[in-house]
C-alpha cells in the first residue's frame, strides 16, 4: 500500500504560546514537506500578546482552507492546547509540532508514508536534532524499532515534536498537567497494547533557546514531580504492576539526581 503523493492524510497540531517570532518558521517547515498535510491546525493557548495576530496573517498567506485557528480563551497549557486541535482535526492521522521546531522536508513523506503501510501502528517517532545541526540525507533503508512497555517505562523515546498517532485513540493528554503530559499518553498507548515504533532517522530539529534552556533547567523537580505521578497513575490503572512501580521510582529519582547534579556543576 502507498499513499497519494498528492497529500498526505496528515492533521498537523502546533499549541502556540507567545510564539510570534518562531511560528513563521515551523509552518514554513510544514509548507516546504515533499508530501504535504491535509490540514495544519494552529491553537493559540491565551497568548495574550501578538502571537493571534501573526496566525490570522500567516493564515492569510497560506492555500485556502489549509490553515485553521483555534484560539482559547484563556491560558491552558499545551496539553489542552494539543487535545483541542487533536479534536478538531480532520485526517485520519494527526502529527505533533512545537512553535519553535521545524522539520526535515522529507519528514511526512518517510513517516506517514511508513504508518500507512503500517495500519496497525498507532505511535511513530523519530530522531531529533539540536540546534546547528545541519541535516543529513535520510536513508531509505532505514530501521523501524517497535517501542515496548518495559523499554519506554525507563526512557521517553518519543519527543512530541516528532510524534505521528492515529486520530482516532480513545487517549488524550491529561488537560490538568503541565510537564510529563506527553510521556504519560505515550506510556497510556503503549502500555494499553498499541503498537509503537521508532525511526532511526533524524527527521525534525529543536530550536531551544538559552532563555528555554534556562527556563527547563528551573523546571526539572516539577518535571521529576509528574514523571513520578505519571508511574503512580499508570500503577493504580493496573498498566503497571506495584513491583514494576517500584523498580520505576528509584531510578527516575537517579536520573533526576544526575541531571539536576550536571545543570550545578555547569555540564
Amino acid at each position: 500500500m502507498t499513499p497519494s503523493s498528492e497529500k498526505a492524510q496528515v492533521s498537523v497540531v502546533i499549541p502556540c504560546y507567545r510564539c510570534a517570532q518562531t511560528i513563521e518558521r515551523a509552518i514554513e517547515s510544514v509548507g516546504l514537506q515533499t508530501v504535504r498535510p491535509a490540514q495544519v491546525i494552529l491553537v493559540d493557548d491565551g497568548s495574550g500578546d501578538g502571537t493571534i495576530a501573526k496566525l490570522r496573517d500567516i493564515k492569510q498567506r497560506c492555500p485556502a482552507d489549509w490553515v485553521r485557528i483555534i484560539p482559547l480563551g484563556q491560558n491552558a497549557g499545551p496539553a489542552v492546547a494539543r487535545n483541542a486541535g487533536w479534536d478538531a482535526a480532520t485526517q485520519p492521522y494527526v502529527a505533533f509540532l512545537d512553535a519553535d521546531d521545524t522539520w526535515h522536508p522529507r519528514k511526512l513523506e518517510i513517516q506517514y508514508g511508513w504508518m500507512y503501510g503500517h495500519p496497525k501502528v498507532a505511535l511513530t517517532g523519530h530522531v531529533i536534532l539540536q540546534n546547528g545541526a545541519s541535516w543529513p540525507i535520510p536513508s531509505d533503508n532505514f530501521r523501524a524499532q517497535q517501542i515496548d512497555p518495559r523499554r519506554l517505562l525507563f526512557s521517553n523515546v518519543f519527543p512530541t515534536t516528532s510524534v505521528i498517532l492515529l486520530k482516532d485513540l480513545p487517549i488524550r493528554f491529561h488537560p490538568a498537567k503541565r510537564h510529563s503530559e506527553d510521556y504519560l499518553l505515550w506510556l497510556q498507548i503503549v502500555t494499553s497494547g498499541h503498537l509503537a515504533f521508532v525511526l532511526d532517522l533524524p527527521l525534525a530539529r529543536r530550536h531551544t533557546s538559552a532563555c528555554g534552556e534556562a527556563r527547563l533547567s528551573r523546571n526539572l523537580w516539577a518535571m521529576e514531580r509528574e514523571e513520578l505521578a505519571n508511574y503512580k497513575r499508570l500503577r493504580d490503572g493496573r498498566l503497571i504492576s506495584r513491583l514494576m512501580h517500584s523498580l520505576l521510582v528509584p531510578y527516575s529519582l537517579a536520573k533526576f539526581l544526575r541531571r539536576a547534579c550536571s545543570k550545578l556543576v555547569g555540564y
